[in-house]
């Protein structure tokens, strides 16, 4: 195995851990801010003084954190203030094995489909099952050798 895919693999299994690790952990519908300072008993007014703002900062925070609109800084500030620590993750659905397979389905039956449509005009298309094999071939082969363009959607 080469260096890269070695070093790829490592970084998988980082993803893959942290996906297993936080998998079934959902954003409560009032959002974090609200429900950890009702969890501690806190105010809003209380929080406000601890983060040295004003209560409307506080509404606002907690408003932005659910549409998205709170920074990370903005997060990790609140979190500090509820004695918390913020934490966030960007991880696969499934296992990062997973997205890559997607990915490369997706590229093989492209590739197929376009070599088949230029067979078809010359009367040498093939069967339905020899297009299921050679896609099944391809993405075999764009997942071993994950080609330069491979994230590219051509």
């Amino acid at each position: 195995m080469s260096v890269q895919k070695t070093v790829r693999e490592q970084y998988r299994t980082i993803v893959d851990r942290a996906a297993s690790r936080i998998s079934n952990i959902r954003t409560p519908s009032e959002g974090w801010i609200v429900t950890v300072r009702k969890a501690l008993g806190m105010s809003g007014a209380q929080l406000a003084r601890r983060l040295g703002v004003t209560r409307a900062a506080v509404l606002q925070k907690e408003k932005n954190e659910l549409t998205g609109n709170i920074t990370l800084k903005q997060m990790q500030n609140t979190a500090e203030a509820l004695g918390c620590r913020f934490v966030y993750a960007i991880v696969p659905k499934g296992r990062i094995k997973d997205v890559v397979a997607e990915q490369a389905e997706r590229k093989a039956t492209k590739i197929v489909c376009r070599a088949s449509g230029h067979m078809a005009l010359e009367s040498q298309s093939l069967p339905p099952n020899k297009i299921k094999k050679e896609i099944t071939r391809s993405r075999d082969d764009l997942i071993r050798d994950m080609p330069f363009d491979f994230w590219e959607d051509k």
